[in-house]
């Protein structure tokens, strides 16, 4: 039991360190969710990413696309129904992007409007997301 433990704390750990170093001269944007949601980098400035767990940008004003998938509840529908898968972009702007600051967007939802929110490193709230369109997947 403990050896499995010990492998499972080891890989999660592995998959941290599959990240690219951060470049001071740029600013990191970390994503969260919730953990029945899946929360991926889709653009910056309009241009597609090639990773998706991660923002790296220059200083000075972006504007950034997520992808969140989540599942609403069928108590957000109707008592006999299934769940409802969204995929929903979401759109961020904001103007003063700092070289060597680490920033989280943090995305979720209330029932079928997703939301986004944009932090510094001292949890000050920078910026709100807007619905940049929902699909099902």
């Amino acid at each position: 039991m403990r050896t499995s433990l010990l492998i499972i704390s080891l890989l999660s750990l592995g998959g941290c360190a599959l990240l690219p170093p951060h470049d001071p001269s740029q600013a990191w944007v970390d994503l969260r969710t919730n953990p029945d949601s899946t929360l991926l980098a889709n653009q910056v400035d309009e241009k597609p990413l090639d990773d998706e767990r991660f923002f790296q940008v220059s200083p000075g004003a972006h504007e950034l696309q997520v992808r969140l998938q989540f599942a609403v509840e069928a108590s957000n529908i109707g008592p006999s129904s299934p769940p409802h898968q969204r995929d929903c972009r979401l759109n961020l702007e904001y103007p003063q992007f700092a070289a060597g600051q680490r920033y989280r967007l943090v995305a979720g939802h209330i029932g079928f409007r997703p939301w986004a929110k944009l932090y510094d490193e001292q949890n000050q709230l920078l910026a709100r997301g807007r619905e940049g369109g929902c699909g099902e997947f």
